[in-house]
Protein backbone atom coordinates (compact mmCIF):
# COMPACT_ATOMS: atom_id res chain seq x y z
CA UNK A 1 0.00 0.00 0.00
CA UNK A 2 1.25 2.98 -0.85
CA UNK A 3 -0.58 5.30 1.09
CA UNK A 4 0.29 6.07 4.42
CA UNK A 5 -1.64 5.53 7.43
CA UNK A 6 -2.07 7.81 10.05
CA UNK A 7 -1.88 7.06 13.40
CA UNK A 8 -3.78 8.11 16.27
CA UNK A 9 -1.76 8.92 19.41
CA UNK A 10 -3.03 8.41 22.50
CA UNK A 11 -3.45 11.44 24.49
CA UNK A 12 -2.02 11.29 27.89
CA UNK A 13 -4.01 11.63 30.89
CA UNK A 14 -3.20 13.82 33.94
CA UNK A 15 -1.45 11.96 36.55
CA UNK A 16 -2.77 12.82 39.94
CA UNK A 17 0.12 14.15 42.40
CA UNK A 18 0.57 11.34 45.52
CA UNK A 19 0.57 12.71 48.31
CA UNK A 20 2.42 11.59 51.36
CA UNK A 21 -0.73 10.27 52.98
CA UNK A 22 -1.90 8.22 49.98
CA UNK A 23 1.94 6.65 50.58
CA UNK A 24 0.79 5.78 54.33
CA UNK A 25 -2.49 4.29 53.31
CA UNK A 26 -1.12 2.28 50.79
CA UNK A 27 1.66 1.21 53.05
CA UNK A 28 -0.86 0.51 56.13
CA UNK A 29 -3.06 -1.63 53.31
CA UNK A 30 -0.16 -3.44 52.44
CA UNK A 31 1.00 -4.27 55.75
CA UNK A 32 4.05 -2.47 56.09
CA UNK A 33 6.44 -2.34 59.20
CA UNK A 34 6.01 0.27 61.75
CA UNK A 35 9.40 1.91 60.91
CA UNK A 36 8.03 2.48 57.37
CA UNK A 37 4.68 3.84 58.97
CA UNK A 38 6.31 6.48 61.24
CA UNK A 39 8.91 7.37 58.27
CA UNK A 40 5.87 7.93 56.38
CA UNK A 41 3.94 9.89 58.82
CA UNK A 42 6.59 12.17 59.46
CA UNK A 43 6.64 13.17 55.60
CA UNK A 44 2.70 13.57 56.18
CA UNK A 45 3.20 15.97 58.59
CA UNK A 46 6.25 17.92 57.09
CA UNK A 47 4.20 18.02 54.05
CA UNK A 48 0.61 19.43 56.21
CA UNK A 49 3.60 22.08 58.00
CA UNK A 50 4.49 23.14 54.45
CA UNK A 51 1.16 23.35 52.86
CA UNK A 52 -0.27 25.42 55.88
CA UNK A 53 2.73 28.16 55.49
CA UNK A 54 1.78 28.19 52.10
CA UNK A 55 -1.74 29.09 52.67
CA UNK A 56 -0.70 31.60 55.29
CA UNK A 57 1.82 33.42 52.89
CA UNK A 58 -1.11 33.32 49.79
CA UNK A 59 -4.07 34.57 52.77
CA UNK A 60 -1.43 37.54 54.07
CA UNK A 61 -0.78 38.45 50.49
CA UNK A 62 -4.40 38.13 49.40
CA UNK A 63 -5.61 40.78 52.91
CA UNK A 64 -2.96 43.18 52.20
CA UNK A 65 -3.62 43.71 48.53
CA UNK A 66 -7.03 45.00 50.33
CA UNK A 67 -5.89 46.62 53.42
CA UNK A 68 -5.53 50.73 52.74
CA UNK A 69 -3.19 52.65 54.75
CA UNK A 70 -4.32 53.69 58.11
CA UNK A 71 -5.31 57.56 58.57
CA UNK A 72 -3.53 59.12 61.65
CA UNK A 73 -6.60 60.60 62.69
CA UNK A 74 -5.52 61.07 66.85
CA UNK A 75 -4.18 64.23 67.75
CA UNK A 76 -1.57 63.43 70.72
CA UNK A 77 0.96 66.31 72.42
CA UNK A 78 3.08 65.29 69.49
CA UNK A 79 1.00 65.22 66.69
CA UNK A 80 -1.10 62.79 64.75
CA UNK A 81 -1.29 59.02 64.75
CA UNK A 82 -3.14 55.92 63.76
CA UNK A 83 -4.86 54.59 67.09
CA UNK A 84 -5.52 50.71 67.35
CA UNK A 85 -8.91 51.23 67.08
CA UNK A 86 -8.35 52.64 63.53
CA UNK A 87 -6.46 49.51 62.66
CA UNK A 88 -8.47 47.35 64.15
CA UNK A 89 -11.82 48.52 62.20
CA UNK A 90 -9.92 48.70 58.64
CA UNK A 91 -7.87 44.94 59.20
CA UNK A 92 -10.06 43.04 61.28
CA UNK A 93 -12.76 42.23 58.26
CA UNK A 94 -10.25 41.80 55.77
CA UNK A 95 -8.26 39.44 57.57
CA UNK A 96 -11.31 37.40 58.94
CA UNK A 97 -12.27 36.84 54.83
CA UNK A 98 -9.19 35.56 54.30
CA UNK A 99 -8.84 32.89 57.36
CA UNK A 100 -6.39 34.82 59.28
CA UNK A 101 -6.78 35.93 62.97
CA UNK A 102 -4.58 37.89 65.64
CA UNK A 103 -4.00 38.01 69.04
CA UNK A 104 -1.37 39.54 71.47
CA UNK A 105 0.75 37.45 74.31
CA UNK A 106 2.41 39.87 77.03
CA UNK A 107 4.59 39.54 80.14
CA UNK A 108 6.68 42.04 81.92
CA UNK A 109 9.88 41.87 83.68
CA UNK A 110 12.28 45.29 83.67
CA UNK A 111 10.35 45.58 80.60
CA UNK A 112 7.05 45.04 78.59
CA UNK A 113 7.08 42.28 76.38
CA UNK A 114 4.27 41.95 74.15
CA UNK A 115 3.58 39.20 71.22
CA UNK A 116 1.46 39.46 68.10
CA UNK A 117 0.71 35.56 67.15
CA UNK A 118 -0.53 36.23 63.67
CA UNK A 119 -2.71 32.43 62.75
CA UNK A 120 -3.82 31.08 59.71
CA UNK A 121 -7.20 29.05 59.90
CA UNK A 122 -5.08 25.82 58.21
CA UNK A 123 -3.38 26.18 61.80
CA UNK A 124 0.23 28.02 60.46
CA UNK A 125 0.65 31.15 62.73
CA UNK A 126 4.42 33.60 63.06
CA UNK A 127 5.16 35.84 66.35
CA UNK A 128 6.06 39.36 66.55
CA UNK A 129 7.28 40.39 69.59
CA UNK A 130 8.13 44.13 71.30
CA UNK A 131 9.39 45.64 74.22
CA UNK A 132 9.91 48.56 75.84
CA UNK A 133 9.78 49.67 79.62
CA UNK A 134 6.60 51.55 80.85
CA UNK A 135 7.58 55.79 81.53
CA UNK A 136 6.04 57.15 84.55
CA UNK A 137 5.77 60.45 84.00
CA UNK A 138 4.46 63.58 86.18
CA UNK A 139 1.43 63.41 84.51
CA UNK A 140 0.32 59.64 84.77
CA UNK A 141 0.27 57.08 87.32
CA UNK A 142 2.14 53.21 86.97
CA UNK A 143 -1.59 51.90 85.83
CA UNK A 144 -1.84 54.45 83.49
CA UNK A 145 2.16 54.35 81.98
CA UNK A 146 1.16 50.36 82.00
CA UNK A 147 -1.32 50.97 79.87
CA UNK A 148 -0.05 53.00 77.64
CA UNK A 149 2.78 51.15 77.08
CA UNK A 150 0.29 47.86 76.09
CA UNK A 151 -1.56 50.04 73.76
CA UNK A 152 1.87 51.33 71.80
CA UNK A 153 3.29 47.44 71.68
CA UNK A 154 -0.03 45.74 70.39
CA UNK A 155 -0.34 48.68 67.68
CA UNK A 156 3.54 48.27 66.55
CA UNK A 157 3.47 44.63 66.92
CA UNK A 158 0.40 44.05 64.18
CA UNK A 159 1.78 46.98 61.99
CA UNK A 160 5.17 44.81 61.84
CA UNK A 161 3.10 41.80 61.48
CA UNK A 162 0.97 43.04 58.94
CA UNK A 163 3.86 45.20 56.98
CA UNK A 164 1.07 47.99 57.41
CA UNK A 165 1.98 51.75 56.32
CA UNK A 166 0.69 54.77 57.23
CA UNK A 167 -1.53 56.83 55.28
CA UNK A 168 0.83 58.79 52.44
CA UNK A 169 -1.56 61.57 52.95
CA UNK A 170 0.04 62.29 56.40
CA UNK A 171 3.24 60.39 56.91
CA UNK A 172 5.73 61.42 59.43
CA UNK A 173 7.21 64.15 57.59
CA UNK A 174 3.93 65.96 56.89
CA UNK A 175 3.06 65.62 59.84
CA UNK A 176 6.27 66.93 61.30
CA UNK A 177 6.12 69.99 58.83
CA UNK A 178 4.81 73.07 61.22
CA UNK A 179 3.83 75.87 58.76
CA UNK A 180 5.43 75.48 55.84
CA UNK A 181 5.95 73.15 52.84
CA UNK A 182 9.70 73.06 52.13
CA UNK A 183 11.16 69.79 51.75
CA UNK A 184 12.98 68.52 54.60
CA UNK A 185 16.94 69.56 54.92
CA UNK A 186 19.39 68.22 53.42
CA UNK A 187 20.79 64.58 54.83
CA UNK A 188 17.87 64.35 57.07
CA UNK A 189 16.65 61.38 58.40
CA UNK A 190 13.76 58.89 56.55
CA UNK A 191 10.07 59.34 56.76
CA UNK A 192 10.48 55.94 59.12
CA UNK A 193 12.81 57.28 60.74
CA UNK A 194 10.42 60.99 61.60
CA UNK A 195 7.30 57.98 62.44
CA UNK A 196 9.89 56.13 65.07
CA UNK A 197 10.72 59.28 66.69
CA UNK A 198 7.22 60.86 66.61
CA UNK A 199 5.87 57.78 67.94
CA UNK A 200 8.93 57.76 71.01
CA UNK A 201 8.20 61.14 71.98
CA UNK A 202 4.72 59.93 72.13
CA UNK A 203 5.46 56.68 74.29
CA UNK A 204 7.69 58.70 76.63
CA UNK A 205 4.86 61.60 77.09
CA UNK A 206 7.47 63.94 76.09
CA UNK A 207 6.91 66.68 74.63
CA UNK A 208 7.19 67.74 70.74
CA UNK A 209 8.47 71.44 71.73
CA UNK A 210 10.41 70.93 74.78
CA UNK A 211 11.97 67.76 72.53
CA UNK A 212 13.13 70.16 69.42
CA UNK A 213 14.42 72.33 71.64
CA UNK A 214 16.88 69.71 72.70
CA UNK A 215 17.85 68.46 70.12
CA UNK A 216 18.20 72.39 67.98
CA UNK A 217 15.50 72.12 65.47
CA UNK A 218 12.46 73.69 64.16
CA UNK A 219 11.26 70.68 62.87
CA UNK A 220 12.26 66.35 63.21
CA UNK A 221 11.79 65.70 59.36
CA UNK A 222 14.94 67.91 59.66
CA UNK A 223 17.41 65.35 61.93
CA UNK A 224 20.26 64.57 60.80
CA UNK A 225 20.78 61.14 60.00
CA UNK A 226 24.05 61.00 61.84
CA UNK A 227 22.20 62.16 64.53
CA UNK A 228 19.18 59.93 64.94
CA UNK A 229 20.39 57.23 67.20
CA UNK A 230 21.90 59.96 69.70
CA UNK A 231 18.25 61.78 69.51
CA UNK A 232 16.62 57.99 70.31
CA UNK A 233 18.97 57.48 73.46
CA UNK A 234 18.06 61.26 74.40
CA UNK A 235 14.71 60.66 74.24
CA UNK A 236 14.57 57.18 76.82
CA UNK A 237 16.47 59.12 78.72
CA UNK A 238 14.98 62.11 78.65
CA UNK A 239 12.82 62.29 82.02
CA UNK A 240 15.93 60.79 83.79
CA UNK A 241 17.59 64.03 83.10
CA UNK A 242 15.02 66.10 84.35
CA UNK A 243 14.44 67.67 80.77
Amino acid sequence: MNAVEKIEQPVPRAVAAVTPMDMLNRAVESGAGLDMVEKLMGLQERWEANQARKDFDSAIAAAKSEIKPILKTRTGHTGKYEDLAAIATEVDPILSKHGLSYRYRARQDEKVHVTCVLSHKSGYSEETELSEKPDVGPSRNAIQALGSCLTYLQRYSLKLALGLSASKDDDGRAAAKIDDNTPPAPGSITEQQTDNIRDLLELKGVSLAAFLNWAKQKRICDIPADQYDGCVTGINNFRKAGK
